[in-house]
């Protein structure tokens, strides 16, 4: 099949793994519409389907969420309902918007929150962290009482620049 000059330089932009695969879709593609020669059109329609989720993402940044729970509770509790609430984006999830994400969900690592400085530090060398929620059973006193350093915890957090929620799914 022919292919004009600007296709073939469209097609150079393709990673030279894939280049050959590419070559063979734009070109199938070429044919169905009944066409003899490729146009850089052709390439692009091509990419733009089957490439672009090589493109960045120039999309707003999502909501990159950490979920904080209790060491003690977490012997009892698999967390289901933290993630629930927040797949539904329910209780104290509302308002996320879908391109929400949980990033990490963790343990306190035991009082005081001896954990949660340090995996946060550790987190913030791979991934943006926006925003930490402690979880129900931190912050409520319904299956016990609330996290005696919840106060101490929620000030670390926020020194390191991250916004608090206080509740997962209660």
């Amino acid at each position: 099949m022919k292919w004009d000059r600007d296709a073939e330089k469209e097609l150079e932009k393709a990673p030279e793994f894939v280049r050959d695969m590419a070559r063979r879709k734009v070109e199938a593609e070429v044919e169905r519409k009944g066409k003899d020669c490729v146009s850089l059109e052709d390439v692009r329609e091509v990419f733009e389907e089957y490439m672009s989720y090589m493109e960045p993402d120039t999309k707003k940044p999502s909501t990159n969420i950490a979920i904080v729970r209790c060491e003690r509770i977490s012997e009892a509790c698999p967390g289901s309902a933290c993630l629930l609430a927040l797949q539904r984006r329910a209780v104290r999830f509302k308002g996320y918007g879908d391109d929400a994400r949980l990033v990490a969900m963790f343990t306190c690592g035991g009082c005081p929150g001896r954990r949660i400085s340090r995996l946060l530090n550790t987190l913030a060398k791979t991934v943006k962290v926006d925003v930490v929620h402690l979880s129900s059973c931190m912050v409520k006193d319904e299956y016990q009482p609330p996290c005696p350093h919840r106060e101490e915890i929620i000030s670390m957090i926020r020194k390191k620049g991250l916004v608090v929620v206080e509740g997962t799914h209660h």
